[in-house]
């Protein structure tokens, strides 16, 4: 890291002049020139990334366009994922400034760095961002933000303890397509809201051993990192290569948090529920019905091919992740290809063309509204308290369908009326510091 001149080896005049010289080519620190923590919307915000796989990439891509924001750093446990990033950075702002790290707590510690985007795997989300929030950087989290209810409590109240700025990763919330759907349902066009529709992959439990194999070295692939607060296992390749997706150690409530994190939270949003989550949960083999302290009804509808064909559950078309939102006056239904569609011609009118065609993955929106909350210190669109209900209400959900059995779920207590579906909201964490 770069050091600076000391004010005991010069004069005061000179070092006045040598530090003006500076400022005109470094990039100062947002958090250096804010007031009570806001930072100047003349200066850069200077972000770090935690973990750069696929996701990352693309989340990346888009927030490197954005002129007020400087990356300067990426941690990652493997060497050739360390290696492509920067090639991405520095080819970006044509230099070769962006700092590699394997430990993702040496990015932490320096103090120049404002922000951090969490990429990593699903099981490192929340501990990440609360090691984040506790070094003071403020978190842009990819989902699901927690593997369990308990994570999700935590990191909540971390951001609020730490007073630190955080977004999750359900960029739909910034959609215009999923954004005019909400609106709506909030305006009273559908009539008394009574259903919601949200989809998810066909849930799974799988925790099946992949045959063991040499351990690279850690400068190439950090396998104790690699794990962190998962339970130990072998090293094999296929794991750093995503396989560890639909694992019980490593995944999301038997993977319902793929797409739930993103369409439950948009169900959540249309029936105006940011504070609460479903009372009753009831799964089958086609889905989850939930229902809430209003009545209305969200229907968790399992996808067995998710990525082709939907019919009768969506209109294919409409892309992945789709939702539909119900009242005793009309519907709409949406997804990731940004048209909607009503069931009625008057509705189809009223929506209109008037709103901007964007694909369901863009991030650009999103990021935009969490930098401009870093410089405001305002409240995100997916801000902790979004993420922690509807993420809950994924789990729970999740919950029911792996104990085949109806619950009852206490919002306020964040319980369950049974004692075997409170033990699966949490899991044992395994100490990967030693």
């Amino acid at each position: 890291m770069p050091t600076h001149p000391s004010a005991t080896t010069s004069t005061r005049r000179d070092f006045i002049l040598q530090s003006a010289a500076a400022a005109a080519v470094t990039i100062v620190p947002a958090h250096v020139l804010g007031r009570e923590g806001a930072v100047p919307p003349s200066e850069k915000i200077t972000l770090g990334v935690v973990g750069i796989g696929p996701r990352c990439t693309y989340d990346l891509t888009s927030m490197l366009q954005f002129p007020d924001v400087r990356c300067v750093a990426i941690a990652d446990v493997q060497a050739s994922r360390r290696d492509a990033g920067k090639k991405l950075v520095d080819t970006h702002y044509g230099d070769a400034d962006c700092e590699l790290y394997r430990d993702f707590r040496e990015l932490l510690d320096r103090k120049d760095i404002d922000a951090v985007l969490i990429a990593t795997g699903d099981r490192w989300h929340a501990a990440a961002s609360i090691l984040a929030a506790q070094a003071g950087k403020d978190v842009y989290s990819e989902k699901p933000c927690g593997i369990t209810i308990a994570d999700c409590q935590r990191l909540a109240d971390a951001m609020h303890a730490t007073k630190r700025v955080f977004q999750a990763g359900t960029q739909r919330r910034s959609v215009p397509n999923f954004q005019k759907a909400v609106e709506l349902a909030h305006g009273g066009k559908l009539g008394k809201l009574h259903t919601l529709h949200a989809s998810v992959y066909l849930p799974v439990l799988d925790n099946t051993w992949l045959p063991a194999e040499p351990t690279p070295p850690p400068e190439v692939v950090d396998w104790n990192l690699w794990l962190g607060p998962a339970p130990w296992r072998p090293y094999n390749q296929k794991y750093v290569e995503r396989h560890w997706r639909g694992q019980w150690d490593f995944d999301s409530g038997a993977r319902v948090l793929d797409w739930g994190a993103h369409t439950v939270d948009l169900c959540q949003w249309a029936n105006q529920a940011d504070d609460t989550t479903p009372i009753f949960y009831e799964p089958s083999d086609t889905n989850i019905v939930c229902t809430y302290a209003n009545g209305v009804k969200l229907v968790i509808d399992f996808l067995p091919d998710p990525f082709k064909k939907r019919e009768p559950h969506y209109i294919t078309r409409l892309g992945t992740c789709p939702v539909r939102f119900i009242g005793d006056e009309g519907s709409v239904e949406t997804g990731d290809e940004g048209e909607i569609v009503a069931d009625s011609a008057a509705l189809q009118k009223e929506i209109g063309e008037n709103y901007q065609r964007v694909r369901g993955l863009d991030v650009s929106a999103h990021g935009r509204d969490f930098f401009d909350c870093i410089k405001s210190r305002g409240r995100t669109a997916a801000n902790q308290d979004v993420m922690r209900r509807s993420h809950i209400a994924s789990h729970a959900a999740a919950i029911s369908w792996i104990l085949k059995k109806k619950l009852k779920f206490d919002p306020v207590k964040e319980e369950f009326d049974d004692a075997e579906a409170n033990l699966l909201r949490s899991r044992p964490a395994r100490d990967w510091t030693v």
